[in-house]
C-alpha cells in the first residue's frame, strides 16, 4: 500500500494566489461586465525588451538547423550567460564569484523550494513574518519546524534578529510582501549572527534590480563574511519580465560548508551540483540566449527603462493612497507597496471591499502570516492607466469606510 507524505496535509487547503483567483472568478462570473484591475499577483505587464527578443528568436533560429541545434544543455547553465551574469552582478560591485558557484535554472522560486532537498528535515527554519509563501510551503511539506521573526513598523519590517539560534533563515530583500529594504548595517547584523551560530541564511535578491537608494546593498556577498554562511537567489522574471519565459540563477560559494550527521563539514556546492544533475535538465538555451542579452548595451537600457516604469506606478500609488489619509509603506526600493487597512478593517475584509465596490484585485497581508493581518499587498506591475484608475476608485470610497 502507497502512504501519502502526511506533510502535505498540513499545508493550506489552497495556496494564496490560487485563493485570491477562486474569489475574483466568482466575482468576474457574478459580475461579467466588471472592469477588473489587477494588482495583486506580482506578474509583469510590460512586454520583453526588444534585445530579449531578437537574441531569443536567433536562438530558435539556431535550434531550426541540425548544424546549430541544441538539445540537453548544462544542469548548471552555459557558460556565455553564467559569465555575463558574474560580470554584471558581481564583477562590477567588486563581489569575486567563480563560475562553478553559479546554477541557472528556471526560476527562483523553484530553487528557493527546491534547495530544502540537500538539507535535513530536522533544521529549524526561520522566515520572516509577513513572508512569502514558497519559503513555509516548502519546509511544511518537508516536515520542519518554523519559527516566524516578526515584520512591523517598530523593526522597519526588517525582522530582529532571533533570541534563540536557528538553523537555516529564509531573508528577502527587497522584501515580499512589504517592499521594504534592509541596510548595509542590519545584514551585517544577520551575517554575524549566521557566522556565529552556524546558520544558514537563504537570501532571495529577486527584486534587487528595483533599489533606487545605492546605500541599500544588492546582494548579501557585499558583506564580509557572507560567503561562508549564505546562498543568493536571484531571478530574471520582475527584472526582465521572464515570468513566462523562466530562467533565474543561485549563487552557492565554495567556502559554505555545514554540518553532515557524522559532524563533519561538507560542501553545499558539490551537492546542490549533483542534485541538479540528478532532478534537473538545465534552463532552455533559448530563455538563456535571452537572459545573456539583458546584461548587453541596450538590453540593461531597455530593461532599465521598463523598472523605470514600474517604479513611477509605485510612486504614484504610493503618493495618492498617502494623500487619501493611509498609512503606506514600501513603494520607493520595491514594486510593492505595503498599505495598512483603514480602520482595523481585517485584510480579507478590505480585500473583498476593494473586489467589490472598486473592482481592484490586491493581495490581504494575512495571506503572507499572522503579522500581515491589518495589510494588503498592491503591485506596480499594471499599466500607468490602470495603476492610476485604481487609485481613483480607491479614493472614492475611502472616505465612506
Amino acid at each position: 500500500m502507497a502512504y501519502v507524505n502526511d506533510n502535505f496535509l498540513k499545508l493550506q487547503h489552497r495556496y494564496l494566489f490560487a485563493d485570491i483567483a477562486k474569489r475574483v472568478a466568482a466575482y468576474k462570473e457574478a459580475n461579467p461586465q466588471a472592469d477588473i484591475i489587477r494588482l495583486g499577483i506580482g506578474d509583469v505587464t510590460q512586454p520583453l525588451a526588444p534585445a530579449v527578443v531578437e537574441a531569443m528568436h536567433r536562438a530558435v533560429d539556431e535550434c531550426a538547423s541540425s548544424g546549430t541545434f541544441r538539445g540537453y544543455g548544462p544542469e548548471q547553465g552555459y557558460d556565455f550567460l553564467i559569465d555575463a551574469i558574474i560580470a554584471h552582478d558581481f564583477t562590477a560591485r567588486g563581489i569575486k564569484i567563480e563560475r562553478d558557484e553559479v546554477f541557472v535554472s528556471d526560476g527562483a522560486k523553484s530553487d528557493t523550494g527546491n534547495i530544502g532537498d540537500i538539507l535535513s528535515g530536522g533544521n529549524i527554519v526561520g522566515v520572516t513574518d509577513p513572508v512569502y509563501p514558497v519559503y513555509v510551503d516548502t519546509n511544511t511539506m518537508a516536515g520542519r519546524e518554523i519559527r516566524y521573526i516578526p515584520c512591523n513598523e517598530a523593526n522597519g519590517f526588517m525582522g530582529d534578529i532571533p533570541a534563540e539560534r536557528v538553523d537555516v533563515m529564509y531573508l528577502c530583500f527587497p522584501n515580499n510582501p512589504t517592499g521594504a529594504v534592509i541596510t548595509r548595517e542590519a545584514l551585517q547584523r544577520w551575517v554575524e549572527y549566521a557566522r556565529k551560530n552556524d546558520t544558514l541564511i537563504l537570501y532571495d535578491a529577486a527584486y534587487e534590480a528595483f533599489i533606487q537608494d545605492e546605500a541599500i546593498p544588492h546582494s548579501i556577498f557585499e558583506i564580509d563574511g557572507a560567503k561562508e554562511c549564505a546562498i543568493e537567489f536571484r531571478s530574471f522574471s520582475k527584472t526582465a519580465g521572464f515570468t513566462g519565459v523562466r530562467c533565474a540563477y543561485t549563487i552557492i560559494p565554495k567556502e559554505l560548508k555545514v554540518r553532515s550527521a557524522s559532524g563533519s563539514r561538507v560542501g553545499l556546492n558539490e551537492i546542490w551540483n549533483r542534485r541538479q544533475c540528478s532532478k534537473f535538465n538545465g534552463a532552455s538555451y533559448i530563455s538563456q540566449r535571452g537572459a545573456e542579452a539583458v546584461f548587453s548595451a541596450e538590453g540593461q537600457k531597455q530593461v532599465k527603462a521598463t523598472i523605470d516604469y514600474y517604479m513611477q506606478n509605485a510612486k504614484y500609488i504610493r503618493e495618492a493612497l498617502k494623500g487619501y489619509g493611509l498609512t503606506v509603506y514600501g513603494g520607493e526600493n520595491s514594486p510593492y507597496i505595503w498599505l495598512q487597512t483603514p480602520k482595523g478593517i481585517g485584510s480579507w475584509e478590505f480585500f473583498d471591499v476593494l473586489l467589490h465596490k472598486a473592482q481592484v484585485v490586491t493581495t490581504p497581508g494575512a495571506g503572507f502570516g499572522a503579522a500581515g493581518e491589518g495589510y494588503i499587498r498592491i503591485t506596480a506591475f499594471g499599466s500607468h492607466e490602470g495603476s492610476k484608475e485604481a487609485m481613483r476608485r480607491i479614493g472614492s470610497i475611502v472616505g465612506s469606510l
